[in-house]
């Protein structure tokens, strides 16, 4: 179901960097993430995650994009590309994102909401996942992870919808929101163009049977296929 059309994304940056080049492009570029409701109507959602084969030496990235709210599949698009990056906490995204824009720009349209498996704003320097992703292709992004990476949160009622802020500093940068009801809770945080209101709402209405919601957990069993032509 992937298009042979490709799209324009708007950003990019080079990715042959080191650890300490990269931490210093996150802290460059977390000060153009916006953090409130700029978009317009939501039609399309895309779910990104990103599965390892190879031993590990090679990513592959899966979109799936559902028609919204009914969510009816639309489109799907995989890249496959070898890791270039190595393993460490904080930096995910430059081994990810490479290979997660390529993967976009297949697509025949992008769609008009994202959500990536991963963090956002819940990020030691704010800058995670579902920012650089969000920034890099201009679209407005949510992460939603399965595990915390920082922060702390109250305990929440055991009801779906039930959330408590994350915070570290004294500063909310995401929430742990329970997407069904006595699971364990997911950690929600913006990516870009959005508040943190927004992307709980949205989150809750694309989680319909399962603990993540439905974008990401079908992205998440193509991301797993042996090759992009399993298709």
């Amino acid at each position: 179901m992937k298009s042979a059309s490709t799209v324009c994304l708007p950003l990019n940056h080079p990715w042959d960097v080191s650890p300490q080049e990269a931490v210093a492009l996150q802290e460059q570029l977390r000060a153009q993430i916006v953090c409130q409701d700029k978009f317009g109507s939501v039609n399309t959602v895309g779910g990104i995650d990103v599965g390892y084969m190879d031993g590990g030496k090679n990513a592959c990235a899966a979109i799936i994009v559902l028609s919204f709210p009914d969510l009816k599949l639309r489109e799907i698009s995989r890249a496959s590309q070898a890791v270039r990056f190595p393993y460490i906490p904080g930096l995910l995204s430059f081994r990810e994102a490479p290979v997660i824009l390529e993967a976009l720009s297949q697509l025949s349209s992008l769609p008009d909401l994202l959500l990536c498996d991963g963090h956002g704003l819940a990020h030691p320097r704010r800058f995670g996942l579902a920012c650089h992703v969000g920034l890099l292709s201009g679209l407005p992004s949510i992460g939603v992870a399965k595990k915390l990476l920082t922060g702390a949160y109250d305990p929440l009622a055991a009801a779906r919808g039930s959330w408590q802020p994350l915070i570290e500093g004294g500063e909310v940068i995401g929430a742990a929101l329970r997407t069904q009801p006595g699971v364990k809770p997911v950690f929600v945080s913006i990516g870009h163009r959005l508040c943190l209101q927004t992307a709980i709402d949205y989150v809750l209405r694309l989680t319909i049977r399962y603990r993540l919601p439905d974008p990401i957990h079908q992205a998440h069993h193509y991301a797993s296929l042996p090759s992009p032509q399993a298709i």
